[in-house]
């Protein structure tokens, strides 16, 4: 009992660095002067190019059985994942930033709903009021601005936040088996998506090397993190944990670049904060697996 305790904690610790890392997406992107799908493409490479590194190192020499152990749930974890990124990132683009935030705020709720189904993953009442209060955190920092957006765009962030649901389920129906390939498939096959749109031969030898660090810092050690820690908690509490990356992507841009948010970001933070600080310390949050696949 001792032991699984420990591992939800360190499941909850990685995944929160999951977050922290993911939500320096904001601050990236006011950093570096590129178009968004050449900013996509590079990203995706050298997140690919470290994960990749990492699987070499760890593995030792057997980098070809790692990658045949994923199976076919990693390679959907990989399209999942790199088909969400480019879901996201246009579903920004036709729809509002705020509209977006609160479809990828319900991703704990879809990830409960879909590890029911598929793992048999009851998830305690807990966590899913806490995903309740995270979702009306987001609600108020978007504010008014929610209803600004537009089908088509909310129809790709709804398509994202599925595909990502089904990331966290499939990692964690997967506890014995190394995802690291997986999403380090992923991260390639993003760029593969974007290529077409792309001008990769664009940048300047200053702003490839801060695409480098996006890459390797934000995507690669998001994801790395990220197959790391879902094993070790249930997929809908590992969710509840990603909302945090809504609040802290904003204070990273209020901090680097003086963009200072209004007080209903602030107000709505503080509810995500405390709401996923609320579910992990809470002695209660462990789900039941009632049945096996």
């Amino acid at each position: 009992m001792r032991s699984q305790s420990k591992a939800a904690w360190l499941g909850a610790a990685l995944l929160t660095a999951s977050a922290v890392a993911y939500s320096t997406a904001g601050f990236f992107t006011r950093l570096i002067d590129t178009d968004a799908w050449t900013m996509l493409f590079w990203r995706g490479v050298f997140g690919g190019l470290f994960l990749t590194g990492l699987v070499a190192w760890r593995e030792r020499g057997r980098v070809a059985q790692a990658i045949r152990g994923i199976g076919r749930d990693g390679l959907l974890i990989a399209v999942c994942s790199a088909v969400a990124t480019v879901c996201f990132l246009n579903g920004m683009r036709l729809s509002t930033v705020a509209d977006v935030m609160v479809i990828d705020a319900t991703i704990p709720f879809l990830t409960a709903c879909i590890a029911w189904v598929v793992i048999g993953e009851r998830e305690n009442r807990i966590t899913l009021l806490a995903s309740v209060a995270a979702l009306a955190g987001v609600v108020v920092m978007a504010g008014s601005a929610v209803t600004g957006g537009r089908l088509p765009g909310d129809l790709l962030a709804l398509a994202m936040a599925v595909l990502m649901s089904t990331v966290l389920v499939l990692i964690r129906r997967n506890p014995g088996v190394s995802m690291l390939p997986a999403v380090g498939l992923s991260a390639f096959l993003c760029a593969l998506i974007v290529s077409p749109f792309a001008r990769p031969l664009s940048v300047s030898g200053g702003t490839l090397a801060l695409l480098g660090l996006f890459g390797a810092s934000q995507f690669g050690l998001g994801l790395l993190l990220l197959a790391l820690g879902t094993p070790l908690v249930s997929a809908t509490r590992g969710a509840l944990i990603g909302v945090l990356q809504t609040p802290l992507g904003t204070l990273w841009v209020w901090l680097a670049f003086s963009e200072a948010p209004a007080s209903a970001t602030f107000v709505g933070g503080a509810i995500v904060l405390v709401a996923v600080l609320a579910d992990i310390l809470s002695p209660r949050g462990k789900a039941v697996i009632t049945q096996s696949d």
